[in-house]
């Protein structure tokens, strides 16, 4: 069967946060199950819950058994070259980062391709693109990156709205895929590199020393 080009970054997606998941499992040195389930969760668990939100049911992963085998390919081959990719410099956040953009693309398709008004098509990118990453984070017990002052969710936010304004405009969808997806990853790797981020807000405890 050919495979198109949206299909393709599918897949892409799923791999490279299927090996973010099985990268952060394996930092907090979890068994071969317990990388598996992270990866799994991590590479699945955007696509699940914007499947369950639009009544799309059997999710995706479900009706196509082929998704669980590359999760499991991906985690075995992680494990197997684990120091090559730890090797790589940031390797994590690099596959998370390909991973956001590429998933970004295909939740605001999907709720495209449902007839969803423009600005809910692009709330199913942002969680296609961040809740996997965001169930990873509190299942290895860290604080979700979406939840930090990075600028995480506003990427894809970002490269959403500019995929609702070509669509409009009737741009190619491949020439579509590509671009938002790179917008996505081009942003994060602007912001990290030079340190740009959201303000913080917190309260003041509000206490007066007598």
């Amino acid at each position: 069967m050919e495979l198109s080009l949206f299909n393709i970054l599918d897949i892409l997606g799923t791999i490279a946060f299927a090996i973010s998941g099985a990268l952060s499992a394996m930092n907090r040195r979890l068994d071969p199950f317990g990388i598996f389930i992270i990866a799994f969760v991590t590479a699945i668990g955007g696509g699940t819950i914007r499947d369950v939100l639009i009544g799309s049911t059997p999710v995706t992963w479900m009706e196509n058994i082929i998704y669980v085998y590359l999760i499991g390919l991906v985690t075995i081959l992680a494990i197997v070259f684990r120091n090559k990719l730890f090797y790589l410099k940031k390797s994590l956040f690099l596959f998370d980062t390909i991973g956001l953009g590429v998933f970004t693309i295909t939740g605001v398709e999907t709720g495209i391709q449902n007839d969803l008004n423009p600005i809910i098509s692009i709330a199913l990118g942002a969680m296609t693109g961040t809740f996997g990453g965001v169930i990873r984070d509190i299942l290895c017990n860290e604080i979700p990156v979406i939840f930090r002052k990075e600028i995480y969710a506003t990427a894809c936010l970002m490269g959403a709205f500019v995929y609702i304004i070509l669509f409009d405009l009737g741009v190619d969808p491949d020439i579509i895929y590509l671009t938002t997806s790179l917008i996505v990853i081009g942003i994060r790797l602007i912001v990290v590199k030079y340190h740009i981020s959201l303000p913080s807000f917190y309260l003041s405890s509000g206490r007066k020393s007598n």
